[in-house]
């Protein structure tokens, strides 16, 4: 088992350099209660405007949130918007020395006017044209000059000059001469396949786009992307390829491993930017630290759910990370990070049978499909995570029921669990495609089913309906069962059996009991 936060805290240890489009972010937002008189448009009374740091800055800026040592590479040019975008660089400690000051250039910028909530308006501006050949080498010589003390490159190319064809052939070169995490985020992901990248970031658009597509709508998008993803990782010649879905969450392909999916939160719109770049950063230092890339890609959308509740352009400090996580993993203690029990966080998601019925008729008047399904998930494993994301992917919210420690003996005898309800809830609160918990002691789920409703009820391959005393309730209140087919040999029972097997095989060893550690 993983512990989440020394992970999240190892992140100080990595090196990182950015390379792309620095842009800054500007917002302006005042009160809009009347139209002008020369035109049907609000008027913005009292404007107070923010700056932030945008593109591949704000890439730099989430590395360093989430504790890393940063570097960005790209160029500006000698004008307010540049200087004020290097004033807010160095505030977040971000090395700022080797991006190229062109006075031919203007910089990047997104001017953003606001009433209130509402976006009203954004203007850009700044040089998009390619960087002039004194730049373009400057660039290329720190490109090599700083790869070689970083853990992970990222390329935040925006199509606005910075990332020119003699750039591509450096990070080429460096990729193939270093060990580097290299993750791109590009419209256009094809010029890097080169590289070799360990992870490429599109979005569904970009995707669909990159394999000339025609796009689809809903859930079909994740069933699209699981069908493409053998050639989208061949056409970026990516290690792993994770497709952003906005409010779908997020797909996440391996040619050796089937389709990982994480879901998203959903939250009220905030006019939040950045979260894809917060996104990327946390992948790709939860790859450097040693994270597989399931657990990188949990990482990266609890990370970015953090983003999406804010304002404005934001990142995700590496507190905030660890405050989001599941409590399962917990950490040394150390109460700087204020953390809580696995129970406490399953308990800030469902207190009560009550509770849970409340947030569930929440979502129903919102138009969410419920599924449910239940049982012991006392030793979690691949065969319980394939099963769950099948079910939530058959409708909008997973409603998961879970047996108490004493209805599991009950019905397993008196040698199970293995863990206690706590753990087991903890486990499961850190799948993202689980959006509600509840406990329950009976030996059927029936009082569940029929305080929940559920749109969907799921069972593993292992029941058929008539094994089922809960189907007739289900169905009697307009539900319908779905029975999922199982992971062959993925079973508690025979997680169990192995660990017996090889205690009696470490037993057996000697009779000095020098290796009977059976029971560690």
């Amino acid at each position: 088992m993983v512990d989440l936060a020394t992970l999240v805290k190892s992140f100080s240890n990595l090196r990182t350099i950015v390379v792309g489009e620095a842009m800054l972010d500007c917002y302006s937002v005042g009160e809009g209660k009347r139209l002008c008189g020369e035109a049907p448009v609000p008027v913005v009374d009292g404007c107070t405007t923010t700056s932030f740091a945008g593109g591949a800055a704000n890439t730099a800026v989430a590395l360093r949130a989430l504790g890393a040592q940063t570097r960005l590479l790209s160029a500006v040019g000698n004008d307010w918007e540049g200087m004020t975008l290097l004033g807010i660089l160095r505030r977040e400690a971000i090395g700022v020395e080797q991006i190229v000051r062109d006075g031919a250039r203007r910089t990047l910028s997104k001017h953003r006017i606001g009433a209130g909530d509402h976006l009203l308006l954004r203007f850009d501006h700044g040089s998009t044209e390619p960087l002039g050949p004194h730049c373009e080498r400057s660039l290329c010589r720190n490109v090599e000059k700083l790869s070689r003390q970083a853990d992970v490159l990222v390329v935040s190319d925006y199509g606005y000059g910075i990332v020119t064809p003699k750039v591509c052939e450096t990070l080429e070169r460096v990729a193939r001469r270093r060990r580097l995490i290299v993750a791109v985020d590009s419209k256009r992901l094809h010029r890097f396949s080169p590289i070799g990248p360990a992870i490429v970031k599109p979005n569904y658009a970009q995707a669909v786009k990159l394999l000339g597509l025609e796009t689809v709508n809903g859930k079909d998008r994740y069933r699209q992307m699981c069908d493409s993803g053998a050639e989208i990782l061949r056409r970026t010649g990516a290690r792993i390829a994770a497709v952003t879905l906005d409010v779908d969450g997020a797909v996440v392909l391996q040619s050796d491993q089937p389709p990982y999916r994480t879901f998203a939160e959903a939250k009220p719109a905030r006019q939040a930017a950045g979260a894809g770049d917060t996104y990327l950063a946390a992948f790709s230092l939860a790859l450097a630290a040693g994270a597989t890339a399931t657990l990188a890609a949990e990482i990266a959308a609890a990370a970015a759910g953090v983003v999406v509740g804010k304002i404005h352009t934001s990142a995700c400090s590496n507190e905030e990370l660890i405050r989001s996580m599941p409590k399962q993993f917990d950490s040394d203690g150390d109460s700087e990070f204020n953390h809580r029990s696995a129970l406490d966080e399953w308990s800030s998601q469902a207190t009560s049978l009550h509770e849970l019925v409340e947030r569930v008729d929440a979502y129903r008047a919102a138009g969410k499909r419920i599924v449910m399904t239940n049982g012991c998930f006392d030793i979690l494993h691949r065969g319980h995570v394939a099963y769950l994301q099948h079910a939530r992917a058959l409708g909008d919210v997973l409603v998961v029921g879970v047996n108490t420690d004493e209805s599991i003996r009950r019905i397993k005898g008196p040698e199970r669990p293995i863990n206690c309800l706590e753990d087991r809830l903890g486990v499961l609160a850190g799948l993202s495609c689980i959006d509600e918990l509840i406990p329950f002691g009976e030996r059927t789920p029936e009082r569940l089913v029929a305080a929940v409703r559920p749109d969907i009820f799921v069972k593993g391959g292992d029941y058929t309906r008539e094994m089922m005393p809960e189907a007739p309730l289900v169905e009697r209140l307009g539900g319908r069962i779905v029975i999922l087919p199982l992971l062959v040999d993925h079973s508690t029972s025979r997680v169990v059996q192995r660990i017996r097997e090889s205690a009696a095989t470490v037993h057996s060893d000697g009779p000095n009991g020098s290796r009977c550690y059976a029971n560690g």
